[in-house]
């Protein structure tokens, strides 16, 4: 089956609708399966290059309420035993799911990061930020110092849509050492290759996701592969 462009993250599919390693490699897509079996059709990216490399892609924004709902879902019952009291979201495509989880996990609020400062906002509880899809932005990520008080002494969860490079994601923790924040758990709806794995080395037993996906190399056909180790 092929998929135009705006079809993507629209539904999830019923386990084994597609074969999740077929020898020849896949064309257009790669169905990543939840824990429950269900398959969401990803779109293959071409990475920036010599076009012979390709992640599956994930936006939450453009997915369908019931796609997002779906990864929420199954991202509170990986949280559910680790018992958080509290959801931090990260920007900008991690706060709609990091709010989502935190109403499955029965809280009130969640307390979001945010990329635009406020004149009340401390340098010292600031850090540089960049990620594969907005390389050289020069963004900043901070947290607000009036939500400190909510923090302190509390099982905490942090949250993003999609951790690929983990440079995201090393900077939020740096961010939130600056405060004294430990978390029990890193929780996205994907993990994307496997590079992540480098910057996040010492958090590996923290991590959490219902759907996990390989980097890609261009094989003949214009099929795709994944790579091996991601």
């Amino acid at each position: 089956m092929s998929y135009e462009p705006h079809d993507f993250w629209q539904s999830f599919v019923p386990p084994g609708t597609y074969d999740v390693s077929p020898a020849e490699g896949h064309v257009g897509f790669y169905p990543a399966t939840l824990p429950d079996g269900r398959q969401l059709p990803l779109p293959l990216r071409v990475l920036p290059g010599d076009g012979t490399a390709a992640v599956s892609s994930l936006i939450l924004n453009q997915a369908s309420f019931a796609v997002e709902d779906g990864l929420a879902g199954a991202l509170a019952d990986l949280l559910r035993p680790l018992a958080p009291e509290i959801i931090i979201g990260v920007p900008t495509l991690g706060l709609p799911l990091a709010s989502n989880v935190a109403r499955r996990l029965g809280h009130t609020r969640m307390v979001p990061l945010g990329t635009s400062r406020k004149f009340w906002y401390r340098d010292e509880l600031s850090e540089p930020l960049k990620s594969i899809t907005s390389p050289g932005a020069g963004k900043t990520i901070y947290i607000d110092p009036r939500m400190l008080p909510l923090l302190e002494g509390r099982r905490i969860a942090v949250i993003d849509d999609v951790i690929s490079t983990g440079q995201s994601m090393e900077a939020v923790l740096r961010l939130l050492g600056h405060a004294g924040i430990t978390p029990i758990a890193i929780g996205c709806a994907m993990l994307q290759g496997s590079a992540w794995r480098s910057a996040l080395t010492p958090w590996l037993d923290r991590i959490i996701a219902p759907l996990a996906t390989p980097r890609f190399h261009k094989t003949a056909g214009d099929r795709w592969l994944p790579d091996e180790n991601t």
